[in-house]
């Protein structure tokens, strides 16, 4: 894992390119954005774009990364996310294009159905505010728990928990470490790109929430250059019915196109 920004100039090079090309460096989360990317690449490459992905096991280091102009664009965060780090860092960024949603979900090794929850339950939720506000929103609609009326969605803990009849016990732990902890809880409620890369199976998830979820996840780019010709072609091929037909039949319900 990457611990500072400083190294990572070295990391975010440019490759050579032809007199021809214009490369577009992009940040991004393992899967399903790197993935997507990757769809993508060829298409641009004819129009003499070249994508160079890289890829970042520390999600934190591509806001900073964007900022520091070592990467063009980037590919990870959802909305809420993007302004809560965005006000408390002073980032100047615009949104290039919403992708996809990838509905977080709630699994479990014991329970088929959330009538088998019993009292007192171990629940794991992600311990990063503006998802652990959307575990706790999905526990909700589920008629779980319920929450206090008025609470910050970027600041929500299990002590904004307002009626909890099961008395179940909401343990916050990192979002990473969720699907390894499934030994020990009754459930968890885990991100998709999470249950992607542990090899879950999406399909498996109790519940989860539907298409009309605000978290789309983001292309993100430097405010002021929407309009560059590389931009704009990544927007496009980004938002294709070719794009969205891949994402429906690799991903199924568990990634939903957002445009």
């Amino acid at each position: 894992m990457l611990k500072s920004i400083l190294p990572l100039a070295l990391f975010f090079s440019a490759g050579l390119l032809t007199a021809a090309e214009t490369t577009l460096k992009i940040g991004a989360a393992i899967a399903p954005h790197s993935e997507i990317l990757e769809f993508v690449r060829p298409a641009l490459k004819k129009q003499g774009i070249v994508l160079d992905i890289k890829v970042l096991d520390d999600e934190g280091q591509l806001n900073p990364a964007l900022a520091e102009k070592q990467i063009d664009a980037n590919f990870f965060q959802h909305e809420p996310y993007l302004q809560t780090v965005a006000q408390e860092r002073g980032y100047q960024f615009s949104v290039l294009a919403k992708v996809h949603v990838e509905p977080i979900g709630f699994y479990s090794q014991s329970i088929k159905s959330k009538t088998e929850f019993k009292p007192g339950s171990r629940i794991g939720i992600p311990n990063n505010p503006s998802n652990e506000y959307r575990a706790l929103a999905l526990l909700e609609q589920q008629g779980l728990i319920k929450l206090k009326k008025g609470i910050n969605p970027n600041q929500s803990s299990p002590r904004d928990i307002a009626e909890n009849p099961l008395q179940l016990k909401i343990v916050e732990i990192d979002a990473a470490q969720l699907p390894r902890s499934l030994t020990d809880l009754a459930g968890a409620v885990i991100n998709t790109n999470i249950v992607l890369e542990s090899k879950l199976d999406p399909a498996s998830a109790v519940f989860r929430e539907n298409a009309t979820s605000p978290y789309a996840n983001l292309v993100v780019i430097r405010k002021g250059e929407e309009n560059r010709q590389e931009f704009v072609a990544l927007k496009k091929a980004l938002q294709s019915p070719e794009l969205k037909a891949f994402i429906l039949k690799k991903y199924g319900q568990a990634v939903i196109p957002a445009f």
